[in-house]
């Protein structure tokens, strides 16, 4: 479940004004939804016109026998019933593209939104809840607004009107019918209090449940890898039985109001008779007079039955307005500058100035994750960053493009801070490639080229880009699938391998051509020769670029010409590997532990360069002693030590 928005801290909106939001999406059709109201309302007075008809056919040719007259009377009948047929026909006609163009627009603005809105908007969100109401409930809304609401309406003034005519055969029947409708109003009243809370309860449920559907889907492997479908099946039986207790809650709310709508109409009826036929006996009514009466409330006794369906549709559509606006009224608090700079001839200095950071749920006691970072990376210079697990390394990648915003110091490109640039210039200047490699159903030129808005993917220009990019990453392997650069590799690139998966991210990197560029670990799966064929293929990419790359294994260390040592959220070391190697017993720690993993992975035997492994055997243990991992700052802990997830 995601956490409240904004909004939400404010005092609730009623019904009719939190519907109301939907009117901007609503005015550019609101004229054809009007044109399907008046077809509506033009049906209802049809069908009310009907029984005023029959009480003249009755006083009439029945009374006179008029033959004639009497076929007249049913020929009239006929062309009242094809006209209210027609009128429907009509309001369907007027509001069925209408809605759809509303459907269509709030997706299209939610789609923005989601695209807009930073990444620690998405940290807090879980993906099937955005997926619901991006599908369920913008479907809801479309529904409402072409059938609910304009029904909704029209029956509420079939009922006005049929109730005021019910009073021009006498006052008592109409009196009847007003009084039996004071149930109906209270039951109404109650239901919404109710009925509002279940629906937003069930949508919200609907919205958990599809994100363990994407979840397990997306993590079948692991599920099965670890024989744990059944427990996955277990918590996703009891989600979808929590679920169906809310929809049963909510089925008997409103079995509860249409107990009331069909109940109170059938005493009306009674009641009426009764009154009906002493009011003849007394001379004050007639039979015709009577028979169109019942007539008449026989008319009215859909629109009357509909209003409790109708009503339960209005408040689910309230409730999906309010999810829906959830995500409207997020804040971006990643924005273009309202004067911007702009860099005309990058050379590519990247440069950390007093930059602190903190995640937003973390505490107000706890440490900042990103302690005051001050790091400068000069033009072309290729630098590593390393630290153990949990230290910052990952988040602090995020910063440079604007991911995450500092919150405390700055990061400067070429001397501008990064917030002064417009988002489209500062990521046109900078390129990223994550350790966790994501691919979209997409081709794999497309997937390459996603940073290269600046081509048509199928010119010449593009061509050279691509094939460059795909050498630089060893990733010819392209050329043997199905049709080559034109095959669509599947959701999420799963139809790839990890190692496939990150050469096609880092060529999507390389084929950016940044000034700088970000590489959190970007070599990991890949294995001991593909990886010396990239590192070497890189180092000729790097020679021109400014790079900034996470380091989880000492061979990555190799490509740098300058080593960063991140430490309880500080830069506490920079230099060569080899003088780090000499000065610093925590690089040390750190490098041995790096070829620690690194013999694990391959089978070889750790060396740690520069040092010998009894030295490094006594002071990777006095290293670790000496500068433990601070024991406050829980959340940004938490983080941290998932950071290359959350990048």
């Amino acid at each position: 479940m995601p956490k409240e928005s904004s909004s939400s801290s404010t005092v609730p909106l009623s019904t009719p004004r939190a519907l109301a939001r939907l009117a901007p999406f609503v005015k550019p059709v609101a004229g054809r939804l009007i044109g399907g109201g008046l077809s509506a309302l033009a049906a209802a007075v049809i069908a009310l016109c009907i029984p005023l008809l029959l009480q003249v056919v009755l006083e009439g040719p029945i009374a006179t026998g008029e033959i004639g007259a009497i076929i007249w009377g049913a020929v009239a009948v006929t062309v009242l019933a094809l006209g209210e047929a027609l009128m429907v026909w009509l309001r369907r006609q007027f509001v069925l593209n209408p809605a759809t163009q509303v459907e269509y627009r709030m997706r299209t603005q939610l789609y923005s939104s989601l695209q807009r809105l930073p990444v620690a908007f998405h940290d807090r969100w879980q993906s099937g809840q955005l997926l619901s109401r991006m599908m369920q409930d913008i479907g809801l809304i479309r529904r409402w607004l072409a059938f609910g609401l304009v029904l909704l309406v029209v029956n509420l003034l079939t009922i006005v009107i049929g109730a005021a005519l019910l009073f021009r055969w006498h006052w008592l029947l109409g009196t009847i019918f007003l009084i039996t409708a004071v149930p109906l109003w209270i039951s109404g009243f109650l239901f919404e209090k109710r009925y509002g809370v279940l629906t937003r309860r069930s949508q919200d449920q609907a919205g958990d449940l599809a994100t363990s559907v994407e979840e397990s889907v997306h993590g079948i492997r692991v599920l099965k890898a670890f024989g744990r479908g059944k427990h996955a099946l277990v918590k996703f039986a009891r989600q979808a039985e929590s679920l169906r207790e809310t929809e049963l809650s909510k089925a008997r709310s409103v079995g509860w109001i249409w107990f009331w709508l069909v109940l109170m109409p059938e005493i009306a009826f009674a009641l009426n008779l009764v009154a009906g036929i002493w009011l003849i006996a007394q001379g004050a009514l007639n039979a015709p007079e009577l028979f169109a009466y019942f007539a008449m409330a026989t008319v009215l006794r859909w629109p009357i039955e509909s209003i409790g369906f109708l009503f339960s549709f209005m408040l689910d559509a309230r409730t999906a307005t309010d999810r829906v606006f959830e995500i409207y009224d997020e804040q971006n608090t990643i924005t273009d500058p309202e004067s911007p700079v702009s860099i005309a001839e990058p050379r590519g200095e990247l440069a950390f100035e007093g930059a602190r950071f903190r995640y937003q749920d973390a505490r107000p006691h706890e440490r900042d994750l990103l302690d005051g970072i001050d790091l400068v990376l000069r033009p072309g210079e290729t630098m590593a960053l390393v630290g153990i697990t949990g230290s910052g390394k990952t988040t602090l990648t995020t910063l440079p493009t604007r991911l995450y915003d500092v919150t405390g110091g700055k990061v400067t490109l070429d001397g501008v801070d990064v917030r002064d640039l417009t988002l489209a210039e500062l990521r046109t200047h900078i390129a990223m490639a994550f350790e966790d490699a994501t691919l979209f159903s997409a081709t794999v030129r497309e997937n390459v080229l996603l940073g290269r808005a600046d081509l048509d993917v199928h010119s010449a220009e593009a061509e050279r880009v691509l094939r460059e990019a795909l050498d630089v990453a060893q990733a010819g392997f392209v050329d043997t699938l199905p049709e080559g650069v034109e095959t669509m590799i599947g959701e999420e690139g799963l139809s790839l391998s990890g190692g496939q998966r990150q050469r096609l991210a880092l060529a999507r990197a390389v084929a950016a051509k940044p000034k700088v560029l970000v590489l959190d670990d970007p070599l990991s799966a890949l294995d001991v020769d593909t990886e010396a064929l990239v590192e070497e293929a890189l180092r000729h990419v790097l020679a021109e670029t400014t790079a900034l790359i996470v380091a989880h294994r000492p061979s990555t260390v190799a490509l740098a010409d300058r080593v960063a040592l991140l430490q309880n959220g500080k830069v506490t070391a920079v230099g060569a590997h080899s003088e780090l190697l000499r000065t610093s017993a925590h690089y040390r720690h750190v490098i041995s532990s790096l070829e620690a993993e690194e013999a694990a992975r391959t089978g070889a035997i750790p060396v740690v360069a520069g040092a010998s492994v009894a030295e490094a055997a006594t002071t990777a243990p006095k290293a670790a002693h000496g500068t433990p991992p601070s024991s406050d700052g829980a959340a940004n802990d938490t983080h941290a030590e998932n950071e290359e997830v959350q990048a």
